[in-house]
C-alpha cells in the first residue's frame, strides 16, 4: 500500500487491511497497519512509525508537525501533538 498526497478522495483513510504503507515516491517503510486508527480528517492516521527514520518531522506551528518520507522527503501530511487515540499518542 503507498501512502499519497490527498487529492480530494483519500482512498487509504478508511482502508483498515493487514499490510505494510510505504511511501508513494521511493517505496520506504513508513507504518504498519496494526498502529493505524480511526480519525475524523481525510488522513490515515498511525500511532508509530515502522523504524526510527521512517519519517522526517519539522515544526510547521505550534502543536503541528510537519511529516516526510525519512528516505527522500516527499510530503506525507501532518502530525499533530496530542491529538490520537486515548493513550494520546500523536497522527501521522
Amino acid at each position: 500500500m503507498s501512502f499519497c498526497s490527498f487529492s480530494g478522495g483519500e482512498f487509504y483513510k478508511d482502508h483498515f487491511e493487514s499490510g505494510m504503507y510505504v511511501c508513494a515516491k521511493c517505496g520506504h517503510e513508513l507504518f504498519s497497519s496494526r498502529t493505524k486508527y480511526e480519525h475524523s480528517s481525510p488522513w490515515p492516521a498511525f500511532t508509530e512509525t515502522i523504524h526510527e527514520n521512517s519519517v522526517s518531522k519539522h515544526k510547521e506551528r505550534p502543536n503541528a508537525y510537519k511529516v516526510k518520507c525519512g528516505k527522500c522527503g516527499n510530503g506525507l501530511g501532518h502530525e499533530f501533538v496530542n491529538d490520537g487515540p486515548k493513550h494520546g499518542l500523536s497522527r501521522f
